[in-house]
């Protein structure tokens, strides 16, 4: 059973890279497993399966033996319009040339013993995927489709422990892989005036596929209060990523693209025998990892792209607040449903890369069910759909670079998604 589940997670693996492109918690997930995505996402005192480790990896201990496979249909609409810029007129662009991304995952978890249970989830962090036939760059010299293409896989070995029968402490590996493309981005690797914006010009766009990887530690705790209260703790730390080496170029630091720590409280309240209320705050440090963090700014300031301090999409650190219910509609069927608020990760002047990933949603919508087949299987579904938000921009295209700059006036950036999970459980 063990090397069919190992060689079932590699193949998993093999799927998830080409199509991983999320953008919902700026660009993590925003849950993991089909049962946390029918709860907005809400897991850290919650654990429903065996993809717990993803969220906290002390719900390892909590659910037993089983195997979860699932598949998660995105449906993301994300765009842009340039305004007020002496290059061209005013023009709108869609960044949808690819519409549909379909992204697996697996979790198994198995109890060693009544205190000690080990267990592995493998699944898409997230990501960013935009395509634009019509290049928003191409009144400043680039050509061809624009775009970017950042895909990340995690898998989590995790270990859980069982303190005594309130408290569980748990420990996960994250080992991380990224794949990542930039194309059409050439008014930006120039080596002529207005130029250089780039320490390595060649190696900026249309560079093809490439890829690093890292690992993290992720650690978590889950403590029962009353018979009807539970709390829990996670935090991830920085997940220290080899560089780009294709794209050293354009992100700060020769290509360095570390994954940021994050960290939470969840809550869960049984309010009747049926019924479950949750909650999570999360916390997700953009701003501490330069090419996500700098501001387009520090261009302006003599550091060019790819620079030690070069600039990035500007990004800030988000917090979001989960809420959601649990339901137990009979003894078979289980409804969810929730709702997430994050902060704005993109200011309104740092629009103009982010034509390029604008990860803007703020708010999410859940709802989703289970029901139990014969046997010890589950079924289980889940809808999110994360509200279309526009930001406009603010003195967001440059105007200062000498002697020529961009023109100035402003990017405005939009994102809307459709999100379907289905997911099977085995309880072994």
């Amino acid at each position: 059973m063990s090397k069919k589940l190992s060689l079932l997670a590699g193949s998993v693996a093999t799927l998830i890279l080409p199509v991983v492109a999320n953008a919902t918690d700026g660009y993590f997930s925003h849950g993991y497993g089909v049962k946390s995505q029918g709860i907005a996402g809400v897991g850290i005192a919650l654990p429903q399966d065996a993809l717990a480790a993803a969220t906290n990896p002390a719900g390892t201990v909590l659910v037993g033996d089983r195997v979860d496979l699932g598949l998660t249909w995105f449906v993301p609409s994300r765009g842009a319009e340039i305004v007020g810029n002496a290059f061209g007129p005013d023009a709108s662009y869609e960044g949808n040339g690819k519409e549909n991304f379909f992204i697996p995952d697996i979790g198994f978890t198995k109890q060693l013993s009544p205190t000690t249970a080990v267990g592995v989830a493998v699944y898409g962090n997230g990501g960013l995927n935009t395509e634009y036939p019509n290049n928003p760059f191409q009144r400043f010299g680039s050509s061809g489709t624009a775009g970017v293409d950042l895909a990340q896989l995690f898998v989590t070995p995790s270990l859980a422990y069982k303190v005594n029968e309130q408290n569980a402490i748990g420990v996960g590996v994250n080992f991380a892989y990224q794949r990542f493309q930039a194309t059409g981005l050439g008014a930006f690797a120039t080596t002529t005036p207005p130029g250089p914006f780039s320490v390595s010009p060649s190696n900026f766009t249309d560079q093809g596929y490439d890829s690093s990887i890292g690992w993290g530690i992720r650690l978590g705790w889950t403590g029962r209060i009353t018979s009807d209260l539970t709390l829990g703790a996670t935090y991830t730390s920085k997940t220290r990523m080899s560089k780009f080496d294709n794209y050293q170029g354009l992100f700060a630091d020769g290509g360095s693209f570390d994954i940021p720590a994050n960290y939470g409280v969840g809550a869960a309240y049984k309010a009747t025998d049926a019924l479950t209320l949750a909650a999570d705050v999360k916390r997700i440090e953009y701003g501490d990892v330069d090419a996500v963090g700098n501001p387009i700014s520090n261009l302006l300031a003599g550091n060019p792209f790819g620079s030690p301090n070069g600039p990035g999409f500007g990004w800030d650190d988000v917090t979001i607040l989960k809420i959601g219910a649990s339901y137990d509609y009979s003894d078979r069927m289980t409804l969810r449903a929730g709702f997430s608020y994050g902060s704005q990760p993109i200011p309104d002047d740092q629009t103009f890369l982010n034509i390029l990933a604008p990860g803007v949603v703020r708010k999410h919508l859940s709802v989703g069910g289970t029901w139990k087949t014969a046997g010890a299987g589950e079924l289980s579904l889940a809808y999110t759909h994360g509200f279309k938000e526009t930001i406009n921009g603010s003195g967001s295209i440059p105007s200062g670079f000498p002697p020529a700059g961009f023109g100035g006036g402003n990017a405005d950036i939009h994102l809307g998604e459709d999100i379907f999970g289905i997911s099977y459980g085995w309880k072994l």
